[in-house]
């Protein structure tokens, strides 16, 4: 059964989504991340810029086949033919059809009343389907900047 994590009280979603997709590519760990188009085409962007001594390699799925199969970090409207299934971040706002493929899932949520509404929905989602949840206050541990 999938992994679930909730990250919540991020400050802003996508500088953290940066940060924890360094993290994650430091350990090694595969990730494709799901979004609106609009959002991964801003993550997309920031991934380029967030860290001048930093880079994560990532790809598009309108990349070529092995250019995705490469790649650790893969941004994704849709779960369908990925080229792993290791870690599925989510930065949209419904829960990913398909997310079950995924050895661990993480949900970022910001603090925007609208985004932790939606995130609630999710959550029950989650729990009533029988996944036990990890929950990470980034208020807590100081990891919101």
């Amino acid at each position: 059964m999938t992994e679930v994590a909730f990250h919540f009280n991020a400050p802003d979603k996508l500088a953290y989504a940066c940060r924890l997709l360094r993290k994650a590519m430091g350990s090694g760990a595969r990730v494709v991340v799901t979004a609106p188009a609009d959002v991964l085409a801003r993550l997309n962007s920031l991934l380029w810029t967030f860290s001048q001594l930093d880079f994560i390699p990532h790809a598009t799925t309108s990349d070529p086949a092995h250019v995705l199969a490469a790649s650790p970090v893969v941004l994704a409207e849709s779960l369908a033919e990925l080229p792993h299934q290791q870690v599925l971040l989510n930065l949209g706002v419904q829960v990913p059809a398909g997310f079950e493929q995924f050895e661990r899932l993480i949900e970022v949520v910001s603090l925007d009343d609208d985004d932790r509404q939606l995130a609630r929905g999710r959550w029950k989602h989650y729990t009533e389907g029988g996944h036990t949840i990890v929950r990470h206050d980034l208020a807590l541990k100081g990891a919101n900047g």
